[in-house]
């Protein structure tokens, strides 16, 4: 079955970098585009990056333009995100899943932004 497993995450100081991996099965991981998502306490899941099989991206919000990377190795399955000069609002629950159709959430990895 789809599955997605992500990592990376921690605590990490205002302008402080982490680098998000996620693992994916079940499904033909080169065929499809991948996103990263966010989800902060008390608001909806967002939309953060997506990458195209050809291997072009697109961030959003403006909020992470500039800051956040993603990135894929199709032999590995595995999407990543580079976040760097990351801010306290930064703070969110962060998932990756396949577009479109995405289903089969995984835990998501907690990134904590403080001083």
């Amino acid at each position: 079955q789809v599955q997605f497993v992500e990592s990376g995450g921690g605590l990490v100081q205002p302008g402080g970098s982490l680098r998000l991996s996620c693992a994916a099965s079940g499904f033909t991981f080169s065929r499809y585009a991948m996103s990263w998502y966010r989800q902060a306490p008390g608001k909806e899941r967002e939309l953060v990056a997506r990458i195209f099989s050809t291997g072009s991206s697109i961030n959003y919000p403006d909020s992470v333009k500039g800051r956040f990377t993603i990135s894929r190795d199709n032999a590995k399955n595995t999407v990543y995100l580079q976040m760097n000069s990351l801010k306290p609002e930064d703070t969110a629950v962060y998932y990756c899943n396949k577009f479109p159709d995405p289903n089969s959430w995984g835990q998501g990895t907690q990134v904590t932004v403080s001083s």
